[in-house]
């Protein structure tokens, strides 16, 4: 899996089906993270971001999230003030950070 990969190249180990299923999608779970790949071609939405973050911060892990339709401006909003990375899988598979914490994470790695 494409997300798999791209977070083993940000330097996570281990990775993994996260032990709690997201309400929609794929979790996948390493140390220290915790992933989520929304499949939905509607943008996801606050509700989608905010119950990755309860989730890990559950666990005490930073959370990351990838869309295929990318998400919604208050999808966004809320991202950017609760932290969570935020990445847009394009039609080639390849993650595209969209928010700066994601940005951050892949210039300088886990």
């Amino acid at each position: 899996m494409t997300v798999a990969l791209y977070l083993r190249w940000l330097g996570y180990r281990d990775i993994r089906r996260a032990d709690q299923r997201p309400p929609s999608g794929i979790g996948l779970a390493a140390r220290g993270v915790l992933a989520q790949v929304d499949p939905t071609v509607r943008p996801a939405s606050p509700r989608d971001v905010e119950c990755l973050w309860l989730t890990a911060m559950t666990e005490s892990v930073d959370c990351v999230c990838f869309s295929l339709s990318g998400y919604a401006d208050d999808a966004r909003a809320r991202a950017d003030a609760l932290g969570i990375l935020l990445l847009v899988l394009g039609l080639t598979s390849t993650p595209r950070p969209v928010n700066d914490p994601a940005h951050t994470l892949h210039t300088t790695g886990a």
